[in-house]
């Protein structure tokens, strides 16, 4: 039920706008770096300092015409020139919606084709982010298509998928991203048990360890992490062939522990004012951040907003309870 509210929050559009308006007030800086490719950047450099790799996603949602989309594509061009011009340690992730999948696969493509066709000029990597099931299948053709001609872009798999295995060894000879999952999605297609998901996460980084290129494993869960280290040690896995991943602003201390301890690390660095849905979705997909994180970014402000979200998400329960 608490994974059902925070689902439901992240695709409350008068929230989210609400979130946008007042957002930075109340403290979302802890979670997104900066409204602005400026601002931003100052915060890569400040983790390059600490010896932190950085993917970075220009935030976006419920993109629906194609000005907004072309808007966001403008938007990571300039994002590319500035790791470029600055020479921080950083590659861009994205995702194939905010380009205009929802609106015209041909019209996403050309504009994922411009984006990853800069970067590779710059030789700097391009991860696309997974989705929900329904954008599952067209972003992998995506992928394959721009494969055809360009070599600097990787991509996510969901470990709550049961197809994620199949998935993993079409895209063993890929630069991937290993996480759990963040939609809501149904019983016929992914694992709903957190044991489980946590089970087929550790079979995929296992494999793509031992089979892949590079893997980047995207967890906070230090059970996971320390299972990951006596693997690559009782496998003689070196440590240039993975890293670990974690959000910006969550388990800061456990992010500079892991770099010093000499692993790769690379950290998802967020910006722009569109933070609502990433946030809520990280809270889905793991309630236990919400505990990482409240004492840093909830004032009384917003844990008023989100009692209110709280209060309409049951409401609606207890509505539907009462007309079956």
């Amino acid at each position: 039920m608490l994974k059902d509210f925070f689902i439901g929050m992240s695709q409350n559009k008068l929230l989210n706008n609400m979130a946008q308006k007042y957002g930075f007030k109340l403290g979302a800086q802890s979670v997104v770096a900066g409204t602005n490719i400026e601002e931003m950047i100052e915060s890569v450099k400040e983790l390059n300092a600490h010896g932190i790799s950085c993917t970075i996603d220009n935030l976006g949602e419920f993109v629906s015409d194609n000005e907004e989309a072309l808007e966001a594509k403008r938007q990571i061009l300039n994002v590319i020139e500035a790791i470029k011009e600055n020479d921080i340690d950083a590659h861009i992730s994205l995702k194939p919606t905010q380009l205009g999948l929802d609106i015209d696969y041909d019209f996403c493509l050309d504009n994922l084709r411009e984006l990853v066709a800069r970067a590779n000029d710059y030789n700097i990597f391009i991860n696309f982010d997974m989705e929900d099931y329904g954008h599952l299948h067209p972003s992998f053709n995506l992928i394959d298509e721009l494969s055809k001609d360009y070599s600097n872009i990787g991509t996510v798999i969901q470990a709550y998928f049961f197809e994620s295995e199949e998935n993993i060894q079409t895209y063993k000879d890929y630069r991937l991203r290993l996480v759990k999952g963040a939609y809501k999605e149904p019983e016929a297609i992914a694992y709903q048990d957190k044991r489980e998901i946590d089970q087929n996460l550790i079979k995929l980084v296992e494999y793509h360890l031992l089979n892949g290129k590079y893997t980047s494993i995207a967890t906070h869960d230090h059970h996971i992490i320390n299972h990951v280290k006596r693997f690559v040690k009782d496998n003689n896995i070196p440590k240039e062939k993975f890293e670990f991943q974690m959000l910006y602003g969550f388990r800061k201390n456990l992010q500079l522990e892991l770099a010093k301890e000499g692993y790769n690390f690379c950290t998802y660095v967020p910006f722009g004012h569109d933070w609502y849905g990433y946030f809520m979705r990280r809270l889905a997909e793991r309630p236990q951040n919400l505990n990482l994180m409240v004492k840093q970014v909830f004032n009384k402000k917003t844990n008023t907003l989100i009692g209110i979200g709280a209060g309409a998400f049951l409401l609606g329960r207890l509505s539907k309870r009462k007309n079956k």
